[in-house]
């Protein structure tokens, strides 16, 4: 079982992963565990205080730095008692790495992850080098706080969990697994809006289609994030594939068909 103990001001927010979709069906089987903790259950004062101004002036306020030791500590105490060894506590921040799959699949290799989900402008920076592993960052953005930042990780990391999904190559398949962008998908009916399903998809040749479908997975990485093949090395199979690609895209521009 996979372990997220999550420290955040508004635990109802992960009603979204346990009570809908992959998610829920995962709780509710028992392949993951989500615990919350509301750092204001650890604060000294009678207004459950957790944020200050910040020393230097600026707009806003900063979480303090006690009632989140606290909530941390409490969270991997949880865990080192259900026997969990492997732990990382991980901070959702503008400032950290960004989100991939190989940071997923590094982060999924942990039995626990301990996540700090922020609010307001941050948090004390103190704490962070105390008792933060790792700052991840979904994106090139700002959000109103770190709990959607979390919920996308654990959504990320569950759903790649053996059994999850009910396909068993769905989680193999899906974008970015192999560095690359997703193949076109398509479904009834056959002709829609006057564009017909590409024919090799109902030939009923499955070595025609997989090869059909990396051409266009890579032509479409090439198209939409060449950033992302630049990474790769291709082996012969799939440098001849991209070529093709190139040279089909090449002939449709010039005859518009």
């Amino acid at each position: 079982m996979k372990r997220f103990d999550v420290v955040t001001l508004f635990p109802d927010m992960f009603d979204a992963l346990t009570n809908f979709g992959i998610t829920q069906r995962a709780y509710d089987r028992g392949q993951f565990e989500l615990v919350l903790w509301n750092p204001r259950e650890f604060a000294q004062n009678a207004y459950r205080s957790v944020d200050d101004r910040p020393y230097g002036g600026g707009p806003g306020m900063v979480m303090m730095a006690d009632p989140l030791a606290k909530a941390l500590r409490a969270a991997k105490a949880r865990q080192g008692s259900c026997g969990v060894r492997n732990m990382r506590t991980v901070f959702l921040s503008p400032q950290g790495r960004v989100l991939d799959q190989v940071l997923v699949d590094e982060l999924a290799q942990a039995d626990g992850l301990v996540l700090l989900a922020g609010r307001y402008e941050g948090v004390d920076e103190r704490l962070v080098e105390q008792e933060v592993d790792e700052e991840v960052s979904i994106g090139d953005y700002v959000v109103s706080g770190g709990e959607l930042p979390a919920m996308v990780l654990i959504d990320s990391i569950v759903r790649r969990m053996p059994g999850v999904l009910n396909d068993a190559g769905s989680a193999s398949d899906e974008s970015f697994v192999e560095g690359i962008l997703d193949f076109p998908q398509y479904t009834r009916p056959e002709v829609y809006a006057g564009l017909a399903v590409p024919p090799v998809l109902l030939s009923g040749n499955h070595a025609d289609i997989r090869r059909w479908r990396m051409k266009q997975a890579l032509g479409r990485t090439w198209r939409r994030r060449p950033d992302l093949l630049a990474k790769l090395q291709l082996d012969a199979e799939q440098a001849r594939l991209l070529e093709e690609y190139k040279a089909e895209s090449v002939a449709t521009e010039k005859t518009g068909v």
